[in-house]
């Protein structure tokens, strides 16, 4: 199966996106179909179907698509239909004005003729656009919002035309010009308005593709060369000036300054950068001078992906629009049928033919599915826009509308609520001193990989020691090293290679048990006595421990404000796993847990009815983050943990979480507010529209709002803040 996108032409309402939807999915070859209104865009999951077949069923049910040129999406809309508004707003206004002529003591108005001619252009020239998107959808053997601004409009016009023209009338006859004109420049208004709203929803795309140079410095041939930002290679070093952004991915070789990452993480505050750490492409330097070497250009890039990100939330659908899509599909004929019924009963139960001929108007004009339909997808638009905005990325809408439904948050220990970087806490000298123990300890660790090792080696360097060579060295698995420095033999591990290397450890057994009850990892130091490794004493103690994250607690007091339980779920042993849950308050462990049982896990969680988000960052969490009903990957974890993950927290901050959980709620309370009032509007609209109490210009003006403010009340989110901890 493959994924193509679309940029959709011509879609007016809720209608035209839920029967571009059909007309697809009945292609051959086609398994699943998104069209999103607001977005104008169709995502199409297809084995084995040529794009232009694609194009023409998308055409032949009334539409225009293309290939989508990448950031067009987000910068169109807002200036589109501007002319034709200005010339159709300024023929409506002496329409409207001659309304307000008895209210000076004047009693004339405007000729029939003049009325005509001031109508026609409306009608016909700016109202092009609703005849030519009618005849499309009725083509395409459906009906949508511009069948209604049609029928309505054209029934108005039509019958003040025919009394114009008409001869017998030798009075000044009941005319409805100003009704259909001003129905048609409000419809006109109310489309641009919403235009310009939807590319405003849109603002986080465009910001972030605006991140990206489109010009990188390279050194090529000890010469700095200036080309696009396209033809960066992996490996390539890019001088970056103060004050630019940069270009690639990479890693600092030279160099040293702060950078502001905060429209790509969220942190607001600079960082400090220096040989060795890695930047962010898109990232603005600061006052130094840096020399980075690529490692991620182009659409591996951590900004592509991110930007890849937000389009594929923005473009996606939550569920909760399903039902919005049914009631589209017969809404138009639904409505049809109520005009009909009111001007049925107005002319058997009133006699009034004219009544019920304004009534029904009222009826097709007032009526427009365009606020269901915009009411989901704009809130999805701007909510995951303010979550890229802060460093939470979502990774679609079904994600969204999950992640306010959490109960229960399942945490990963290490890198997640802890640093995941060991460092050494305590050194217990035996028959040496500190220094000497953590000197040689750091002689048996060197070249060693492992995250102990590099904790011994980053506090001998540290303390400024100089660490002596070793001979003979050999790694015992799951034990610890041997090796010989400086002419002796000796050992650094755990209490089990102690034991079967028949090493004496009374003298620091009391202090070594303490330290394990704190949730350290202790390391043995012993000198052995014979060649074979076997019999010694105790040199030294090292304890080590992977300190909690300063942001942890906020975040697990912040989860329960929420009203979500926090449970440690882990591979350490007990003691090291309620050390860590006690300093945090998380009353839930369960400790001692295997890589691959972790998806068992979080589905005992599951059983009693919970919904189960887990948060992780290594290979290792991906199975769990599958299993839950809501997977969050930290942005300094794996790419294979952020790749299942539903969520990502860009900057690797724990308090990320619960404004990933509040944005998701109030982004969920807006489609239930728009939804709401979008329901209600046509509730309350239609009944008074058939029962006369609503004019065709007063119907037009109220469909119009509708639509704008359902996209202003999304709008809103963009408000939102995080709360701060006094």
């Amino acid at each position: 199966m493959e994924t193509t996108d679309l940029a959709i032409t011509g879609m007016t309402c809720a209608a035209c996106s839920a029967r571009l939807e059909k007309v697809l999915a009945r292609v051959p070859g086609v398994a699943a179909v998104q069209v999103n209104l607001a977005t104008e865009t169709a995502r199409i999951e297809a084995g084995g179907v040529p794009l232009p077949d694609l194009i023409a069923a998308v055409e032949r049910a009334g539409f225009g698509a293309k290939v989508p040129v990448a950031g067009a999406g987000a910068d169109s809309g807002g200036g589109s239909g501007l002319p034709a508004l200005i010339l159709a707003a300024a023929l409506t206004l002496p329409l409207v004005a001659q309304m307000a002529f008895p209210l000076f003591g004047v009693q004339t108005m405007l000729p029939p003729l003049v009325q005509l001619a001031l109508a026609a252009p409306v009608q016909f020239w700016a109202g092009a656009r609703f005849y030519a998107g009618a005849w499309a959808s009725l083509r395409g053997g459906a009906g949508n919002m511009d069948v209604l601004v049609v029928l309505g409009t054209s029934a108005a016009f039509g019958l003040s035309a025919w009394r114009v023209l008409a001869p017998g009338h030798g009075h000044m006859p009941e005319l409805y010009f100003e009704g259909a004109a001003t129905v048609i420049t409000l419809v006109m208004l109310g489309k641009w308005l919403e235009a310009r709203a939807k590319r405003s929803a849109a603002a986080a795309i465009r910001a972030l593709m605006s991140l990206r140079p489109d010009v990188a410095r390279v050194e090529r041939e000890g010469e700095i060369v200036e080309m696009s930002a396209d033809l960066v290679t992996l490996g390539d070093v890019v001088v970056v000036r103060p004050g630019e952004r940069c270009p690639v991915d990479g890693t600092v070789i030279d160099g040293a300054s702060e950078v502001d990452e905060s429209l790509i993480t969220g942190e607001s505050l600079p960082v400090g950068k220096a040989v060795g750490d890695p930047v962010t492409g898109g990232a603005v330097n600061g006052q130094g001078l840096l020399r980075v070497r690529a490692t991620a250009v182009g659409a591996g890039s951590t900004l592509a992906r991110v930007i890849r990100l937000v389009e594929n939330a923005q473009a996606s659908k939550a569920p909760v629009q399903r039902l919005v899509d049914r009631v589209s599909e017969v809404f138009v004929p639904s409505v049809v049928f109520v005009a009909v019924l009111g001007f049925c009963g107005w002319w058997f139960l009133h006699g009034d033919a004219e009544g019920g001929f304004v009534a029904a108007v009222s009826v097709l004009v007032v009526a427009c599915p365009c606020a269901l339909g915009l009411a989901t997808p704009t809130a999805i638009m701007v909510g995951t826009g303010v979550a890229a905005r802060h460093g939470i990325l979502i990774k679609d809408a079904l994600a969204l509308e999950m992640t306010h439904r959490v109960t229960t948050v399942a945490f990963d220990k290490t890198g997640t609520l802890t640093e995941g970087r060991p460092v050494v806490c305590d050194i217990v000298p035996g028959r040496c001193d500190a220094a000497t123990v953590i000197r040689l300890a750091a002689a048996l660790q060197q070249g060693s990989e492992h995250p102990l090792a590099r904790a011994v080696v980053a506090r001998a360097g540290a303390d400024g020691l100089a660490v002596p060579p070793a001979s003979a060295s050999r790694a015992i698995p799951g034990r610890g090293t041997a090796a010989v420095v400086e002419g002796r033999a000796l050992l650094l591990g755990n209490e089990r290679l102690m034991e079967e290397s028949d090493v004496d450890l009374s003298s620091r057994a009391a202090e070594a048990h303490a330290l394990e009850a704190a949730a350290k990892t202790v390391m043995w130091l012993a000198a052995v006595n014979d060649e074979g490794g076997r019999g010694g004493s105790v040199l030294g103690l090292i304890a080590v421990t992977d300190p909690v994250k300063a942001t942890a607690r906020a975040a697990i007091d912040g989860l329960r404000e929420l009203g979500v339980e926090p449970v440690l779920v882990t591979g350490d042993n007990r003691f090291v796993a309620r050390a860590v849950a006690d300093a945090l308050g998380i009353r839930r462990v369960v400790a001692g847990v295997a890589p691959e049982d972790k998806a068992a896990e979080i589905a005992a969680l599951k059983i009693g009815g919970d919904v189960v988000a887990m948060v992780g960052d290594g290979v290792n969490d991906a199975p769990a983050l599958a299993a839950a009903d809501v997977g969050v990957a930290m942005g300094t974890g794996t790419d294979v943990a952020m790749q299942v993950a539903a969520v990502t927290l860009m900057r690797g901050d724990p308090a990320l979480l619960p404004q990933a959980f509040a944005i998701s709620r109030v982004t969920y309370d807006k489609i239930r507010q728009n939804l709401f009032w979008a329901t209600v509007y046509n509730v309350v609209a239609l009944p008074l529209a058939a029962s006369g109490m609503l004019s065709p210009a007063i119907a037009g003006a109220a469909m119009a709002f509708s639509s704008v403010s359902v996209v202003s009340n999304s709008l809103l989110l963009k408000r939102w803040r995080p709360r701060r901890k006094a």
